[in-house]
């Protein structure tokens, strides 16, 4: 017995919307996670800046001056990446 086409029909849709929908879920994040992304993102560059300039201070013997400066590099990186990053998510 052959299957009634609409039913054939009605299983391929149903398919399809269960992919959608979990295509859907990957590229929405839950809100704590974007939240955790941002603080991550900030957090990570300002740490990268301030051991680069420990690790230059201690090479040049100019403390505190590159860790001040570094940090500072590292504060207006993080921001920038947070911009960014929440500009990408409103699309």
């Amino acid at each position: 017995m052959s299957k009634d086409p609409f039913k054939t029909r009605l299983e391929i849709a149903k398919k399809k919307m269960f992919k959608r929908n979990l295509s859907e879920k990957k590229h929405n994040p839950s809100p704590i996670g974007s939240a955790f992304k941002l603080s991550t993102e900030l957090v990570s560059a300002v740490a990268v800046g301030t051991i680069i300039g420990f690790i230059l201070d201690k090479t040049f013997g100019t403390k505190p001056w590159l860790i001040l400066i570094f940090f500072f590099v590292g504060v207006v990186a993080g921001i920038t990446n947070v911009i960014k990053s929440a500009k990408n998510m409103q699309k």
